[in-house]
């Protein structure tokens, strides 16, 4: 379903419903189906908007797909036929991500290993974010990584001109910059810093996994969101990847060239059932093993039941906004490790504060720390959704109680966009407003 605005009223949610399929599992298994030789099946897709630019973006770099007709009609249980490619061999040079950072930062190496440019462009807002990581691995190995904007467009890098690079300027407006990148990237050690974003991590294991030869990260404690670094190995291995952890700062990649093709679900999110579960939802099809972090949501909304909880998000940072939610609506909170949240498709604490201001909330941010009081009250005003799909999802929760309108509803189809769908499925009810 698709919605702009809507107005959901006071209504319990009850029943039963599936899980969505992983959107990070998902990224992470079709970029491994787009570097395997022959053809893999990958099931479980929803065709969210960040898994529709990693197919986009997979198609640049030379990978093939097919999808079956139901998906293309928004079925959440697609099925995918991906034909791997080399990326060594690219021809193609314009990657959008749209607003997707998982996409940007998981092919910047891949179209790397490629000696032929690569222009990346996406939202304003994800072209924003870091990616100084990715800059000094660049830098350090001699080869060109420069951000340029557009005429007239104020904040970072310098303006594009007509002689820098090959590709047009592409005429939406929504896209307000560009990276261009030119490799080739190699197999070798490599230094990275693991407190910005295991995202980059995941984008070099994916690129050294198929480039032939031994290759090392050492990771700069500390550690950001490990749990997705694991994923992305688990992921990789799957399709044959030899990669060895001896500790919690090294990994090894013995690269083939490139990955074996296979046979594979996609496990049920724990990041968008979490805010099925704060409805009070009984949510089907989720691992209590998985190596999705966010499964810690279900512990604490536990903590935030029993009274006033202090919580570290540092490996969890996604369910920042639907714990506010669930804090103001409950006994207050504390979360720590929180300073993530400012780089997300929104500043995610800022934007939750300000939203939970019109529930009668108060908020205070504190560096890395968030202090959220609790009692909400009916909205006297029109909710902003700040086009981020998790603050949409985190005020659906609070206004199932409270009633309430929010503005910027469809921000939902970045990661779930059979989100409205299925809470009405368990009895929330909504209007299009």
């Amino acid at each position: 379903m698709t919605v702009n605005k809507v107005k959901i009223f006071p209504s319990a949610a009850s029943g039963s419903i599936a899980a969505p399929p992983s959107k990070s599992m998902a990224h992470r298994m079709l970029i491994c189906a787009g570097l395997a030789d022959g053809v893999s099946t990958v099931r479980g897709i929803s065709p969210s908007q960040d898994i529709l630019a990693t197919r986009g973006c997979l198609e640049t770099l030379g990978a093939r797909m097919e999808y079956d007709n139901e998906l293309t009609a928004g079925c959440s249980d697609g099925i995918w036929a991906v034909e791997g490619c080399d990326p060594r061999m690219r021809i193609r040079e314009l990657f959008d991500c749209r607003e997707s950072g998982s996409t940007l930062r998981f092919m910047i190496p891949l179209a790397a290993l490629s000696d032929r440019e690569a222009v990346f462009r996406g939202s304003k807002t994800l072209l924003s974010r870091p990616l100084s990581v990715y800059e000094d691995i660049f830098q350090n190995n001699g080869l060109r990584f420069d951000r340029f904007k557009q005429d007239g467009d104020p904040g970072y890098g310098r303006k594009i001109k007509p002689e820098s690079t090959t590709v047009k300027r592409p005429s939406n407006a929504q896209h307000s910059g560009y990276l261009s990148i030119c490799g080739p990237l190699a197999a070798g050690e490599y230094i990275m810093d693991g407190s910005i974003s295991s995202q980059f991590v995941s984008g070099m294991l994916f690129a050294m996994s198929v480039t032939p030869g031994m290759s090392s990260i050492r990771l700069v404690p500390p550690v950001e969101s490990r749990p997705y670094i694991d994923m992305t190995v688990a992921a990789l291995r799957e399709f044959g990847a030899e990669i060895q952890q001896p500790d919690d700062t090294n990994i090894h990649i013995q690269g083939r060239g490139t990955l074996s093709s296979r046979d594979c679900t996609v496990e049920g999110d724990w990041s968008n059932a979490a805010f099925l579960l704060a409805l009070g939802a009984d949510v089907k099809g989720l691992d209590p093993e998985s190596l999705q972090g966010d499964r810690v949501c279900v512990e604490m909304f536990r903590q935030l039941d029993c009274g006033f909880a202090e919580l570290d998000i540092r490996d969890c940072p996604d369910l920042g906004p639907v714990l506010m939610a669930y804090a103001a609506m409950r006994h207050g909170a504390i979360l720590h490790g929180a300073g993530r949240l400012r780089i997300k498709e929104s500043d995610r604490g800022t934007a939750m504060k300000e939203e939970l201001a019109k529930f009668g909330v108060p908020v205070q941010i504190n560096g890395d720390d968030i202090r959220i009081g609790f009692g909400v009250r009916t909205p006297s005003e029109i909710l902003d959704g700040h086009n981020d799909h998790r603050i949409v999802m985190s005020l659906a929760v609070i206004c199932a109680e409270t009633g309430g309108t929010i503005d910027g509803a469809g921000a939902v189809n970045k990661s779930y966009p059979d989100f409205f769908d299925d809470i009405r499925k368990l009895g929330i009810r909504f209007a299009e407003a």
